[in-house]
């Protein structure tokens, strides 16, 4: 038997295999999620004569669709992230088998589209009380999709779905691969932050903890279920892939257990609703499993990667497809989960409460800023994330001799510091009260935090602390950084006049038009406004100030030309503000309820007055960083060009300076004349 043939042979033997795993994968969830149903009550509520009841079809097939859904979503992450991430590339081409798995991609969108139209049904079905032969024949469907928010989010989930199926198709670079693999991590989301999240008593820390675990999950399961298939086909670099898949799984591990954690604490009021009710004991059992899923990825450090890297491929094999089972039971478990509802919470009859997610606060005063701290996780996430990587940068330089500048560190944890006052102090709480507090959280977010985390030149201490790929032409994390700054987007959104017009138009766009009243209904409409205004500041800023490379770099008069042309937009803004007779996003704070402090057309004047005399303290601190700069630019080319002299008067004889050599020429010269004469 030839080569080739026994080959062909064993990818025959290991797709059987893995066809055999998927099987038992599906079945293990299948029995995870009728299990809990059961153990639930969802699977055999209360049926009250006369009323209506959407029926068995609708009640068993709505979790069915649902986790097909789920699973099918959680594959094609997991495919794309083999592509783009797990397996070697070369120049930015995929390899032989991530061009296989970026096809595999396609299929499971088209699965993941087609599950999320049946749940749709499903999901319509079971909210009228109709069965699924009543809701097809009508014109409620339509309204479903197009009107209400579950109907939304799953249409969502179908356009996106038939998109990735239809790009991965083509997919034949990393790059592509990479920007699927964020699309379908993005597909993920509405579903489940339309669900259980959006309607628990803190909701903002629901919905934040519910995508991070959700993400975090699909990254985790799918990436662990393509490993497997693939060691199960003997296809070529599962050490390089599973030794990946390690370092990610363990962050995973981490930001599902602290996303799941905080999604409890949203959701239950009382830590004895754990034992006492069938929502409880589900996350007990979740919980349970999480912690096997736990062990079982610590003896995968400790054990499987040393035998798979000593060439012995059949213990990790083993051991990852009994976790992937479990992942499946979990999965499965997880739908039932979203199936039951939760203990019901005592609420007080207070709409401010409903919307904030805490009770009004005390009337505005520098005690309750300083006072009323209040957790965003978002935020708090991201502020963890940035301290850590940046320090974590830090030391990996000191670790092999290598010094980074205490100036820039100092002005990053500045930055930081602010933000954490911005968030998650008082001023978060009353930012969502008062529209003068939102203007001031909104300049110090977009005007003073940005200085500071441009200043600490985060991108060159990622390049200068990250390693090169083991692999000549393979993408690692500093390969990825680099193509990105070296990518068409960046240099567009980068170039001076793009990055001026989005800081400045964008503020105008926000406020002028119902785009501030439709973000300041939702939590998600809180987060986007908080990533805006600091990545809009830290573009501007980028091109201004900016100590790490750029697409384009402006000498030191055109920016200063550039800060003087913006700031003054920032003071029209606040007149505008000042001189309008309406009051912006007035359902929203007429919802409120607020009784202390002046009227909301008063205090929205107030916020005009903040957002025209903000600018001055931003303007100085740019204006000394840009004159420091432009200080040390000069003498670094002074002393270049001293050097540039030194080296040339060593080769000539002369000084180096072709000036100074002709002056003090003219003068032997005349010196010779005089001696003559």
């Amino acid at each position: 038997m030839s080569r080739q043939e026994r080959a062909a042979q064993a990818e025959g033997a290991g797709t059987g295999r893995t066809a055999r795993l998927a099987l038992a994968g599906v079945a293990a969830a299948v029995v995870g999620l009728v299990i809990a149903m059961i153990a639930g009550g969802a699977a055999t509520p209360r049926i009250i004569p006369g009323l209506p009841d959407q029926g068995a079809l609708t009640r068993w097939g709505l979790p069915l669709a649902k986790l097909t859904m789920d699973a099918a979503g959680v594959l094609t992450v997991g495919v794309l992230l083999a592509a783009a991430v797990f397996l070697p590339s070369d120049k930015g081409m995929l390899g032989r088998s991530a061009l296989v798995y970026a096809k595999a991609a396609s299929w499971l969108a088209l699965v993941w589209a087609g599950a999320a139209a049946a749940t749709m049904v499903f999901s319509l079905s079971d909210a009228l009380g109709l069965p699924v032969a009543d809701v097809l024949g009508g014109n409620e469907l339509t309204s479903y999709a197009s009107q209400v928010s579950q109907g939304i989010a799953l249409t969502l989930v179908v356009l996106f779905g038939v998109a990735i199926a239809l790009f991965a198709r083509g997919a034949i670079t990393v790059g592509a691969a990479g920007g699927l693999l964020v699309l379908a991590l993005a597909t993920l989301l509405p579903p489940a932050l339309t669900g259980h999240s959006s309607s628990s008593p803190n909701h903002d820390l629901a919905t934040t903890g519910v995508a991070v675990h959700l993400m975090a999950l699909a990254l985790w399961v799918g990436g662990l279920a393509v490993l497997c298939a693939h060691a199960l086909r003997r296809q070529s670099h599962l050490e390089v892939a599973a030794a990946r898949f390690s370092s990610m799984a363990m962050w995973c591990f981490i930001a599902v257990g602290l996303s799941g954690l905080f999604s409890v604490l949203a959701r239950l009021t009382s830590l004895s609703e754990l034992f006492t009710s069938a929502y409880g004991l589900l996350l007990l059992a979740k919980t349970v499993a999480f912690a096997a899923l736990g062990a079982i990825g610590w003896w995968h450090r400790k054990r499987t990667l040393p035998e798979l890297a000593a060439g012995g491929p059949g213990v990790f094999v083993r051991f990852a497809s009994c976790e992937v089972l479990v992942m499946a039971a979990t999965v499965g478990l997880a739908v039932a989960l979203s199936r039951t509802a939760p203990p019901p919470a005592l609420l007080p009859a207070d709409r401010a409460f409903e919307l904030l997610g805490y009770p009004m606060p005390p009337e505005i005063s520098l005690a309750g800023l300083a006072s009323l701290w209040w957790l965003d996780l978002f935020s708090g996430t991201l502020i963890a994330l940035l301290g850590g990587l940046y320090l974590a940068g830090i030391i990996r330089l000191a670790r092999r001799g290598d010094s980074w500048s205490m100036g820039r560190t100092a002005a990053w944890f500045t930055g930081l510091l602010i933000l954490v006052i911005a968030t998650q102090s008082g001023v978060a709480r009353y930012a969502k009260v008062l529209f003068s507090v939102h203007m001031a959280e909104h300049m110090t977010l977009s005007m003073l935090v940005p200085i500071f985390l441009v200043l600490g030149a985060p991108v060159t201490l990622a390049l200068r602390a990250l390693k090169p790929a083991a692999r000549r032409g393979d993408r690692g994390p500093r390969e990825w950084l680099t193509t990105i700054l070296h990518s068409r987007f960046v240099s567009f959104v980068a170039h001076p006049a793009i990055a001026t017009a989005i800081f400045v138009a964008s503020t105008y766009a926000l406020y002028f038009t119902p785009l501030f009243a439709a973000a300041m209904e939702e939590h998600l409409g809180h987060i986007a406004m908080t990533v805006h205004f600091l990545l809009s500041g830290s573009l501007f800023f980028w091109v201004i100030i900016g100590v790490d490379p750029a697409p384009h770099k402006l000498p030191h008069y055109a920016r200063l030309m550039l800060l003087f042309v913006t700031m003054p937009f920032h003071a029209f803004f606040g007149i505008a503000l000042m001189s309008m007779g309406t009051v912006l996003a007035a359902e929203w704070y007429d919802q409120l309820g607020r009784t202390w402090g002046t009227s909301a057309i008063a205090d929205q004047q107030t916020g005009g007055a903040i957002a025209w005399g903000f600018g001055e303290i931003p303007t100085l601190i740019v204006l000394l960083a840009l004159a420091f700069q432009w200080w040390q630019d000069d003498d670094r080319k002074a002393r270049r060009a001293d050097r540039r002299a030194d080296a040339a008067a060593a080769r000539t004889g002369g000084s180096g300076d072709a000036q100074l050599d002709a002056y003090n020429d003219y003068l032997a010269e005349l010196n010779k004349r005089e001696r003559a004469e």
